[in-house]
């Protein structure tokens, strides 16, 4: 796994005030026809035939034969609506939501542009667009604390992260990119796909990560990775998509590798071998996303972004070389694991509802 683990005492930080929720404009329709204007006149006002007497309105032109007529205005003004809507869709929705009070998720079946596509593939750029989507996780546990890292997939502060980040966690707190510090409570966990939906107490107008379509992942695909290794919050690090459909096995003892491996290196198997660890014998397997993205302690739960920006999975194990405590010896290796982010959003239901697995 990929969170840190750290004694008591370290990297300890205030809990500070919430941000406030973005601003909004709102539209106004324009000024109706008045329905009591009268009609324009059949033909020019003082033209007269020879007997004085107005001539009659001309007769209307026949339908065409053979074809069948259609009213192409309420069609017209159909189509021009649904253009009007989709081209502001964005805009409405996040003005429904500011309306209702209802936090909502951005999530696409298809791949959105959260960069702008002249910067599509930029790693500067997609930080600079999903970072702030990024926090860093610390839980606070028996005999310590523990790092790791969530995505915000709502503006009032549902954050998605791995189970083992949160496990047998008796109290715990989420830092924003801009320094921002709440404490969370956890809604739901399912530790059979080793994730966990927490929510930041008082927390409104943050920014939600876009969720996009795991399916249409390809090997070679570029990826950055967003997380808080070590601590060190909003790392950034990238690299492609290495291989796909991986069977990760991770424990689902939340007593399991707490503190074993070496500085919170969580164990896992792959390929009929133990990584940092015994994961013991109560475990869960999940079809993973390989990355040779650079994952360290405290990336777990943190965000793999595809080229246009999108959250593609959910960080969740990494190899470590090293099977001392001594963490100068760890590192990655270039072989990172995430729970693919079709998996997240057809769990989000159960994990919303408040079971706790």
């Amino acid at each position: 796994m990929t969170e840190s683990f750290r004694r008591s005492g370290e990297y300890e930080y205030p809990q500070g005030d919430g941000q406030a929720p973005s601003a909004y404009r709102q539209q106004h329709a324009s000024t109706p026809v008045n329905p009591e204007w009268p009609p324009p006149p059949a033909y020019a006002p003082g033209y007269a035939d020879a007997s004085g007497a107005a001539p009659a309105p001309p007769a209307p032109a026949p339908a065409p034969t053979g074809t069948k007529r259609t009213a192409k205005g309420p069609v017209a003004l159909l189509a021009a609506v649904a253009i009007a809507a989709a081209a502001v869709g964005g805009g409405t929705a996040f003005a429904f939501q500011e309306l209702t009070g209802k936090d909502t998720v951005a999530s696409s079946s298809t791949s959105t542009n959260v960069v702008p596509a002249s910067q599509r593939g930029s790693v500067a750029a997609i930080a600079k667009a999903v970072s702030p989507s990024v926090v860093e996780i610390t839980a606070t546990l028996s005999n310590g604390t523990s790092t790791g890292s969530g995505v915000i997939i709502s503006s009032g502060g549902e954050v998605v992260t791995n189970n083992h980040v949160i496990a047998g966690a008796t109290s715990i707190k989420a830092r924003t990119s801009d320094g921002s510090s709440y404490t969370a409570q956890v809604v739901g966990t399912d530790s059979s796909k080793d994730l966990a939906l927490v929510k930041l107490r008082g927390a409104s107008g943050l920014k939600a990560a876009a969720l996009g379509d795991s399916s249409g992942v390809t090997v070679g695909d570029q990826v950055v990775a967003i997380g808080s290794p070590e601590g060190l919050t909003g790392t950034v690090t990238s690299g492609i998509v290495s291989a796909l459909n991986r069977d990760v096995t991770v424990s689902t003892d939340e007593n399991q590798g707490q503190g074993q491996g070496g500085d919170g290196q969580w164990p896992f198997q792959f390929g009929g071998r133990q990584f940092n660890g015994d994961t013991g014998s109560s475990t869960t397997t999940y079809k993973a996303i390989q990355t040779d993205a650079s994952l360290n302690p405290g990336n777990s739960g943190g965000a793999l972004i595809d080229s246009a920006g999108n959250v593609i999975g959910i960080n969740s194990a990494m190899y470590s070389a090293a099977a001392s405590s001594d963490s100068s010896n760890a590192g990655s290796v270039g072989l990172g694991f995430a729970i693919p982010v079709n998996t997240v959003k057809s769990d989000l239901a159960k994990l919303r509802s408040g079971s706790q697995s």
